[in-house]
């Protein structure tokens, strides 16, 4: 007999009733309801935009750091601390870092305290620089500066209000009454004259006892933001030898041959380079000019990285939930372990067997970060009654997935790509230790997915020598790309 195909609630468009076309059309990415996606705001996206509308809101983050430069040579109360640099994460967006549900840690007293300090030192000329705008992502070019992060959530945060009245325009003409609700943003909106922060009330999506926010795809990016200390360090050289003045040039140059070791490590060369930034400030100036003047490239490569998010994590999620639904993966019911283990032989059985490997390759190049493919997972268990916290932390470190049904019976599964570099490590250790500071009272499952032969056969190296190759807790899928005879290409 046929098993009824179910619906099964990923995505806002399936919680909230709406085409997905119809969320395209607004520009906004159809998130996810289940778990974080790796996204982020890229401030730089705002400001290399030709729509006024988001030019003016990067000016506005301008000015109002530019306001929190000024204060941070005052010595100022904690309250006016907490108003001004305090935020917390704007987790109703549902992108970020976090791989478990959408919480983060938001801009603590430690944020506001490295903008203080770096906007008397390091930064003393944001908003002065000489031959280029300002920009936010400047922030984060010092090790000991602003992280990724932390200007995601900023910039989130300070166009708040923007998002709410984007969201807003939306809901109020596609989404049906009874899934909205009246919610209170409550830093909406800077008042310069009072410095004080204004609250407003916007009409809304419904999740639970939350509310719901779209996002244009326009200022979205991955991974980096377009101005970014990985991208700094990357070009360093370049950036050095666009220092226009000879003799500042080599004078720099001698600095790097005096802090750099011989034959040095990447973090050596990384550390040098920071010594370096530090001492000679407006090597990062010349690096944002960099960036700056080749622009155009940001919001096609940001676009090109989104579109290829979007066909990972809803396109190709959507028909594995599907092939997923029809090989019963969702009608597992005994206690967690089997639960655990029936779900992932029958992803095995799907990846393996039916084509479902075509689903972890975008352009037939497989996914390359652990990551991604954990959240994969996360966003395939969503209907099972156990609860599946993807990245517990119970004091030794984020497990992949604690599978529970009540305390009593818990089982740890671990979720790896072949080409992890410590798999011998993982394998050994880390399953073992992540059970039992959970308590797990099953053993850890632990499922490798891999790519080509040379991992197939790294892995099972490991294996044998560490006499595990027969153990029926750790589980190899094979998602070893097949030429195909059919004209529909899942990947591309």
């Amino acid at each position: 007999m046929e098993l009824t195909k179910r619906k099964l609630k990923i995505y806002f468009s399936d919680f909230f009733d709406v085409p997905r076309e119809l969320i395209e059309s607004h520009g906004a990415f159809n998130i996810s309801l289940i778990n974080d996606l790796p996204l982020f705001v890229d401030p730089f996206l705002l400001f290399n935009s030709d729509d006024e509308t988001f030019q003016k809101l990067h000016n506005d983050i301008i000015k109002y750091m530019l306001f929190l430069k000024q204060k941070s040579a005052l010595d100022l109360p904690s309250g006016l601390i907490k108003s001004w640099y305090m935020f917390p994460e704007v987790k109703e967006n549902w992108f970020g870092f976090s791989k478990a549900g959408n919480s983060g840690r938001g801009l603590g007293p430690s944020f506001a305290k490295s903008l203080q300090i770096n906007f008397k030192g390091v930064f003393s000329d944001f908003g002065n620089e000489t031959g280029g705008a300002t920009h936010l992502g400047k922030l984060t070019l010092v090790k000991h500066g602003v992280g990724k992060d932390q200007i995601s959530d900023f910039t989130c945060n300070l166009i708040h209000g923007f998002l709410a009245y984007y969201t807003e325009q939306f809901s109020l003409r596609h989404i049906a009454t009874s899934k909205l609700q009246k919610f209170t943003i409550q830093k909406a909106e800077f008042n310069y004259t009072t410095e004080t922060w204004k609250s407003k009330q916007y009409t809304l999506p419904k999740y639970g006892s939350e509310y719901v926010l779209l996002t244009p795809i326009e200022i979205l990016t991955k991974d980096e933001a377009w101005i970014s200390h990985k991208g700094f360090i990357e070009d360093f050289s370049q950036v050095v030898s666009s220092v226009p003045n000879d003799q500042l040039r080599d004078q720099i140059n001698l600095y790097i041959t005096k802090v750099m070791p011989s034959d040095p490590t990447k973090d050596e060369k990384a550390l040098a380079f920071e010594k370096t930034i530090l001492k000679y400030p407006n090597l990062m100036d010349i690096y944002v000019n960099i960036r700056e003047t080749s622009k155009e490239e940001a919001t096609s490569e940001s676009l090109e990285k989104v579109s290829i998010a979007q066909k990972l994590f809803e396109d190709h999620l959507r028909k594995l939930v599907d092939l997923l639904d029809k090989n019963q993966f969702y009608e597992t019911e005994p206690d967690s372990y089997e639960a655990g283990m029936q779900r992932v032989m029958h992803l095995k059985h799907v990846i393996e067997k039916q084509d479902g490997y075509r689903l972890f390759y975008v352009n037939k190049k497989p996914i390359s970060r652990e990551s991604d493919l954990q959240i994969m997972f996360k966003l395939t268990w969503f209907a099972s009654k156990y609860s599946s916290d993807a990245e517990v932390n119970n004091g030794r470190g984020p497990a992949d997935f604690l599978v529970s049904y009540g305390s009593d019976d818990k089982t740890i599964i671990e979720f790896k790509l072949a080409k992890n570099s410590h798999m011998e490590k993982n394998i050994k250790h880390q399953a073992k230790i992540y059970s039992d500071a959970s308590r797990a009272t099953n053993p850890p499952i632990m499922v490798i997915l891999y790519f080509n032969f040379s991992e197939r056969d790294k892995v099972q190296r490991i294996l044998t020598k560490n006499g595990l190759s027969e153990s029926k807790h750790i589980v190899l899928i094979n998602a070893m790309y097949k030429d195909s005879a059919s004209k529909s290409d899942e990947s591309d």
